[in-house]
């Protein structure tokens, strides 16, 4: 029986929630994903400000550093729950195939900081073998309403974060919601 890490990443962090196959919850941290002497936002932020040469490289220390970050998120987490055989990650949308223009792009740097790291977070768990299922925030709360079978979705996480207490906020709730997606579509 595996475990199944959902993610609901940030510029720079994320928050992971592991749950079991049957819904039950297991785990919760917060990581982080990137040095902290370096920018979480490079091409929405800095880079609009830098010569396109530097913004570039720039992007790339971070890009570097978020795998570094992720390997070690996903080492620290399969190392306290050992079970685990997933991770479900936020959707990824089309850019731009270069830095430069994803940084010229409004629409592209508006989310390739996002989609950096959940690469850096998909080509770790696939060096580890892990399946990565990857879930659109409109509907996977509906979605895990219906693997639980629960009628209100609300009432139950409010429940569980009473009975568990702080910190427990909307993150942790879409990254439970992912994983438990995720760990239903098991075989």
């Amino acid at each position: 029986m595996g475990c199944i890490v959902g993610v609901s990443d940030h510029g720079g962090w994320a928050v992971f929630v592991t749950v079991a196959r049957d819904g039950t919850l297991v785990d919760r941290r917060r990581v982080e994903l990137v040095d902290e002497s370096l920018p979480g936002l490079p091409h929405h932020h800095e880079g609009q400000r830098l010569p396109m040469d530097r913004a570039v490289t720039l992007v790339e220390q971070v890009r570097v550093s978020a795998e570094r970050h992720a390997v070690r998120a996903l080492d620290a987490i399969a190392t306290a729950v050992p079970h685990i055989v997933g991770i479900a990650l936020r959707n990824c949308p089309q850019l731009p195939p270069t830095v430069a223009e994803r940084i010229k792009d409004y629409r592209a740097r508006n989310v390739a900081d996002w989609v950096m790291y959940r690469k850096a977070l998909a080509s770790a768990a696939e060096a580890r073998g892990w399946l990565i299922g990857w879930y659109d925030v409109k509907n996977v709360l509906g979605l895990a309403s219906q693997a639980l079978r629960v009628e209100d979705f609300d009432a139950h996480f409010l429940a569980l974060r009473t009975a568990i207490g702080p910190p427990w906020n909307k993150d942790h709730k879409l990254a439970m919601a992912a994983a438990i997606v995720t760990a239903t579509a098991l075989p």
